[in-house]
């Protein structure tokens, strides 16, 4: 196989992550945003515990594929991601950030000692869960713009404070806040949680109405301050402009008609076409401007030997993640189909719920003492 080969089926498999983690750890931190729009204890104590409930399963597994995209990123192509990794130390060292105060406080806040710590919490959850994605998404608008050179440090603060980055960034939040309301809807459906449906559709509506705008509007800066992906997006990707469009249409109207479990199909449809989208608008860069695929490659052995250890990984971790995925997406099904219900739902009465089942628990204690 030609060394050119090697680095396209890598970059494949590095895309093929990036996806993934677009579409798992999107829905994950999307739900972040509900968190934080869903009011005090008392009023947004259902969607915090249907948050808990929905993530808790999975939202370990869905950074994997973040390890993942690191991982064959600096095997198969060392020196572009020593680039990415100087000169946009500080997205990435923020985005970083936030993947960790997000995952401890989720994990935290249903062990809080008290109400204010509990809350002080969930409001850490929440708002790392917003700009870790905005983060992230002004790495790949630093990328796309071609602010990231191959062989010296470039403007580390310019590279991801432009037009481009920043767009990139809130396309980023909004498209997990849609994909996270989607599938937070149709969970609490499912759960047979009618008024915290209706709550979530309406705002996931709202919320793909908006995203739809920015990701259309997003595109105008780009005509100056990315210009190869502009040309690539209304060129060779431009179908796939038309296809997220077209998908996320399709979300809405199944939202609207109250059709959610099958609006997931058309939602992932969506952000896996705006993300490919990138992608293949471009190609065949790694680094816009500054280094293709073929150019920023490492050595063919490792993408050789990288490319039969992502084939292993993909036979021995894929079906235990399918399997945990299905397991997390029936589990609230079989309660209701066998008529057990979880004790720990917030009631509406209850004047001291803290949106979570420990902060029912320290509500109570609090209270006795």
């Amino acid at each position: 196989m030609s060394p050119d080969t090697l680095a396209v089926l890598v970059a494949a498999a590095l895309f093929t992550g990036v996806l993934a983690y677009g579409v798992l750890g999107g829905a994950d931190f999307g739900s972040g945003l509900y968190d934080l729009m869903a009011g005090d204890a008392r009023r947004g104590a259902a969607l915090r515990t249907r948050v808990d409930h929905s993530l808790g399963p999975v939202w370990e597994a869905n950074h994997v594929w973040l390890v993942f995209v690191l991982v064959v990123w600096w095997t198969g192509f060392p020196r572009a991601f020593a680039a990415a990794m100087d000169t946009l130390a500080i997205p990435l060292a923020l985005a970083l950030l936030g993947i960790v105060l997000r995952g401890s406080t989720f994990a935290f806040r249903k062990h809080a000692e008290g109400l204010r710590q509990a809350r002080l919490l969930g409001a850490v959850f929440a708002l790392s869960s917003v700009l870790t994605p905005f983060f992230l998404g002004t790495v790949a608008g630093a990328i796309a713009s071609g602010r990231v050179p191959l062989d010296e440090r470039g403007d580390r603060v310019a590279a991801w404070v432009n037009p481009t980055s920043l767009v990139g960034g809130v396309v980023a939040v909004g498209t997990c806040a849609f994909l996270g309301g989607v599938f937070l809807t149709a969970d609490a459906v499912r759960s047979q949680e009618t008024a915290l449906a209706v709550w979530l559709r309406r705002r996931t509506l709202a919320v793909g109405v908006v995203t739809g705008a920015l990701v259309f509007a997003g595109l105008l800066p780009l005509r100056a301050d990315a210009p190869v992906l502009w040309a690539g997006l209304t060129g060779r990707a431009l179908p796939l402009v038309v296809v997220a469009a077209l998908a996320g249409l399709a979300t809405l109207g199944l939202l609207a008609s109250g059709r959610t479990s099958l609006a997931r199909v058309p939602a992932v449809l969506a952000v896996v076409a705006v993300l490919s989208g990138w992608g293949v608008g471009q190609y065949p860069y790694l680094l816009v401007d500054h280094a293709t695929l073929v150019q920023a490659a490492g050595a063919p052995a490792t993408l050789a030997a990288l490319l039969i250890a992502v084939g292993i990984a993909a036979v021995v971790v894929l079906p235990a993640l399918g399997m945990l995925l299905w397991f997390a997406q029936t589990d609230h099904r079989d309660d209701h189909r066998h008529g057990r219900h979880h004790v720990d739902r917030p009631e509406a009465g209850d004047a001291t719920q803290a949106g979570t089942a420990s902060a029912s628990a320290i509500a109570r204690r609090t209270a006795s003492a």
